[in-house]
């Protein structure tokens, strides 16, 4: 254990991280409709597991367009607002940090969620291959629109709207999400983008967006305050690019001017293999000056060595979390990890989610 970085501090902007675990945003489909505010249960959720380096929460929609499955909760009202003040309010009380993710899935969406009943937006109107959680049922995803080019501004001031609430609700920051097939990757990817204005056609072009929200968000947030997270090559939500590696580097190129307190990326498929395309990650850990946050099947060896050999500052672990609220302190004793209920991921109540046993209260059952 004394070999390892992995429980050594972290200094991340103006946060001292007691360790380099961090918690990786994961959805759970626990928000109470119709205002999709996070549930009394979240208090308890995010509060257990605050001995990570850094908590990031499940994504948070900046408005009702950007929603797009049942139950995940909002930043964009005041209800909302109140809501995620009780949720940082006991993590900061229980010593711990925490971002908030803030996102709207584009396309990755179903009309009953959307506003009046209309269509999702996306770069193109282009539909994705793939399900929707909604009604407590996986439903194909709905046809998108494309987004006027009149639009986009008030897309980015979502997200502006979004950072102020999160400084209001008490997060130390905030997470873009940039990644997984979402909107701003969406316009990132040529296999989603097909626009040929502004938005469109050349890597600077279909880059624009993510960075001027990404600076937009910074603006509010301070940018030792704003990370966003990244995925190049991933499949997932039916995305896809012919070359992402200058894609990617121009982007990171981007927000390394920008300053941005960490890049949080997606190695691989998420969720799934990690060499699932050729992909040079050390090129983004050399172009980008700030935290490098590496993602996708890290375990303690593997973090272990990634972090040995520099290739990464910190490390996100996302279903180790889900059953393991003490995961930091089982990872420093080599205590053995509790599995997780893939059935209780999505939607419920506390069973799979504020109910997983800590070692102590394991040890005081036996």
């Amino acid at each position: 254990m004394s070999q390892t970085k992995l429980f050594e501090p972290y200094k991340l902007g103006g946060l001292a991280l007691p360790n380099r675990l961090v918690m990786a945003p994961l959805t759970r489909n626990r928000a109470v409709p119709p205002g999709m505010v996070p549930s009394e249960l979240a208090i308890d959720y995010y509060s257990q597991r605050a001995s990570a380096g850094l908590l990031i929460t499940e994504a948070s929609q900046v408005s009702q367009q950007g929603q797009g499955y049942q139950d995940t909760p909002g930043i964009y009202s005041k209800e909302q607002v109140a809501g995620w003040r009780k949720v940082t309010d006991r993590v900061h009380e229980e010593g711990g940090r925490i971002f908030i993710q803030i996102w709207h899935v584009g396309r990755i969406s179903h009309d009953s969620l959307q506003p009046a009943g209309g269509k999702p937006v996306a770069p193109s109107a282009i539909r994705a291959k793939g399900k929707t959680f909604v009604n407590g049922t996986f439903t194909d995803i709905s046809e998108p629109r494309a987004l006027e080019l009149s639009e986009i501004p008030g897309i980015i001031e979502d997200f502006k709207r979004g950072t102020e609430n999160a400084l209001a609700a008490g997060f130390d920051g905030v997470e873009i999400h940039g990644a997984n097939g979402y909107l701003l990757d969406q316009f990132a990817k040529d296999g989603t983008n097909k626009r040929t204005d502004a938005y469109g056609g050349s890597i600077e072009n279909r880059a624009r967006l993510m960075l001027e929200v990404s600076k937009a968000v910074a603006a509010i947030a301070g940018p030792e305050r704003t990370g966003i997270r990244i995925s190049p090559v991933t499949p997932a939500n039916d995305v896809s690019d012919s070359d992402p590696q200058p894609l990617f580097d121009h982007i990171v190129d981007g927000l390394n001017a920008l300053k941005l307190t960490y890049i949080h990326v997606v190695e691989g498929a998420t969720g799934g293999p990690r060499d699932i395309a050729p992909f040079d990650y050390g090129s983004l850990r050399k172009r980008f000056k700030q935290a490098y946050v590496a993602n996708n099947g890290y375990d303690f060896d593997l973090a272990t060595k990634v972090l040995a050999a520099d290739a990464a500052d910190l490390i996100a672990f996302g279903k180790p979390f889900i059953s393991n609220p003490d995961l930091v302190e089982r990872l420093k004793n080599g205590a053995p990890l509790n599995p997780f209920d893939k059935a209780t991921f999505y939607g419920g109540g506390a069973k799979g989610y504020t109910d997983y046993p800590t070692l102590g209260a394991k040890q005081a059952a036996e």
